[in-house]
C-alpha cells in the first residue's frame, strides 16, 4: 500500500489497515487518513475545514478505534464543521465534563469544612462509593438520568429506607453541583425519581428524620435555586433563612416587610405566642422579596395558585418530597436550631429568641426588656453566610475552569 496522493472513497479495508507497515499517510476518502508513524504506531486523522481553516483532527489509535468507527467519527465531525461548529472545541468541552465519581469527590471537597466531624465526611462519600459508584461512578454527569437513580435505589428503597434517602439526597447534591458548574442541563434526576418505586411506609423512621441535617442545608438551597425562580422554592428558602414557622411564611404579606431596614415585622395576631415579632433579614431575603415582586406578588409575599390566596404548606412539602427530602417544612426550624447548638457560640437565649420561643422561666421573662434584635441580626447573618459558603465555592470553581 502506497502513501496517499489522491482521495479515493473507502479505499482502506480492515486487512489493509492491519498490514500497513510503511510510514506515511494513507487516504480512505472524505478527508479520513490512516497515519503510520516511523515507530510503527498507527492512528487516524481527519483533514477538514473548520470555520474557513484547514484542520487535522486526531481520531485515536487503530488499537482503540476500528476503521468503521473512524469513518463514523469522521462523518460526525464533518457534519458539525459544515454546520458551522468546531469539532475540536466540542471534543475539548466533552472531555471537561467529569464523571459522577469525579463530581462527587469535588462536592465532598467543597463541603469539607462544613462536616460535623471527619467521620461524618467520610460516611458521606462512603455511601456513594457503596451504592452509586457501581452503577454511575464512571458515567459522565450529563449522562446520568432518573432511570439510573431508580436502579440504584430500588434494592434498598424498602429494605433500608433511611439509607435510600441519604443516597438519593447525596446524588441529588452532586447533580445540583454539576448543573451549577455548567456540566449538565435539565432537571435533577433525584427530583424525578419516585413513580417507579414503592411507597415507603416506615412512618416512625420518617418522623425521627423530619429535620434536614444542617450540613445538607447548603445543598438544599442550591437545589432550590436551580432553574428559574418560582414561588414554592423561594418560600422554602425564606423559611429556612428566617427560621420561621410554616404558617408565618404562608401568611406573610409584602406590607410586613420593611426593605430599607431589612426587617420582617409580624403582628401579634400572626404569632403563636400572641406577641409581635421582628425578624432581621439577611441580604438574600431582600433579594427574595424583589424576585417575588418580579413574579407578580401583590398582596401575599408568597401567593398561591388561586388569586387572593397564599401558598399552601402542601405545595412546599410536595416539592421537598419530589426532590427526595423526607424532612418537613416545619423541620427546617430544627435545622437552624441544630446548627446554632453545634456550630456557633451564640448564647441560647439569642437562639431561642430567633425562633420566637417564649421564655419558660417566668421570672426571666418578666425582667427581659429587649428582643435582642441586634444580636439576632448577627446570628441570622451568620446563618445565611453558612448556607452561602457552599454556593460561593462552586462559583469560584466555575470561574477557575
Amino acid at each position: 500500500m502506497k502513501p496517499a496522493g489522491r482521495h479515493p472513497v473507502d479505499a482502506l479495508s480492515a486487512v489493509k489497515v492491519r498490514n500497513a507497515k510503511e510510514p506515511g499517510r494513507f487516504a480512505d476518502g472524505n478527508g479520513l487518513y490512516l497515519v503510520v508513524d516511523p515507530s510503527g504506531a498507527k492512528r487516524w486523522i481527519l483533514r477538514t475545514v473548520v470555520r474557513g481553516k484547514r484542520r487535522d483532527i486526531g481520531l485515536g489509535s487503530t488499537q482503540l478505534v476500528s476503521l468503521s468507527e473512524a469513518r463514523d467519527k469522521a462523518r460526525d465531525m464533518r457534519k458539525m464543521a459544515r454546520e458551522g461548529g468546531d469539532p475540536l472545541a466540542a471534543r475539548r468541552a466533552e472531555k471537561a465534563i467529569p464523571s459522577f465519581k469525579e463530581a462527587a469527590e469535588t462536592v465532598h471537597g467543597i463541603r469539607a469544612e462544613g462536616w460535623r466531624n471527619a467521620k461524618h465526611g467520610a460516611q458521606w462519600l462512603k455511601t456513594l462509593e457503596t451504592y452509586a459508584y457501581p452503577t454511575i461512578g464512571a458515567r459522565r454527569v450529563d449522562h446520568v438520568d432518573s432511570a439510573d437513580l431508580e436502579a440504584i435505589l430500588r434494592p434498598i428503597w424498602l429494605a433500608k429506607p433511611e439509607t435510600a434517602r441519604r443516597v438519593r439526597q447525596r446524588i441529588g447534591a452532586v447533580m445540583d453541583w454539576a448543573t451549577t458548574a455548567g456540566h449538565r442541563t435539565g432537571a435533577n434526576p433525584a427530583a424525578l425519581v419516585g413513580p417507579g418505586l414503592a411507597r415507603q411506609t416506615d412512618k416512625k423512621n420518617q418522623k425521627h428524620h423530619e429535620a434536614l441535617p444542617y450540613d445538607e442545608a447548603p445543598a438544599f438551597v442550591s437545589s432550590l435555586r436551580t432553574g428559574a425562580p418560582d414561588i414554592v422554592r423561594l418560600a422554602l428558602e425564606w423559611t429556612l433563612l428566617t427560621a420561621a414557622r410554616t404558617g408565618e411564611t404562608i401568611g406573610a404579606t409584602l406590607d410586613e416587610v420593611d426593605l430599607p431596614e431589612a426587617v420582617w415585622n409580624l403582628p401579634p395576631e400572626r404569632m403563636k405566642g400572641g406577641k409581635p415579632h421582628r425578624v432581621p433579614l439577611p441580604a438574600r431575603c431582600i433579594e427574595i422579596v424583589e424576585q417575588v415582586k418580579d413574579l407578580g406578588a401583590y398582596d401575599y409575599l408568597f401567593p398561591g395558585a388561586r388569586r387572593g390566596r397564599p401558598i399552601s404548606n402542601m405545595a412546599m412539602l410536595m416539592w421537598m418530597r419530589r426532590a427526595g427530602y423526607t424532612a418537613t417544612v416545619h423541620g427546617l426550624r430544627s435545622t437552624f436550631r441544630d446548627w446554632t447548638a453545634e456550630q456557633t457560640s451564640f448564647p441560647r437565649d439569642i437562639c431561642e429568641a430567633a425562633l420566637a420561643h417564649a421564655l419558660k422561666d417566668k421570672v426571666e421573662a418578666a425582667y427581659r426588656r429587649s428582643d435582642l434584635f441586634a444580636k439576632r441580626r448577627d446570628l441570622m447573618n451568620a446563618w445565611a453566610a453558612y448556607i452561602e459558603a457552599c454556593g460561593d465555592t462552586v462559583v469560584q470553581l466555575r470561574a477557575a475552569q
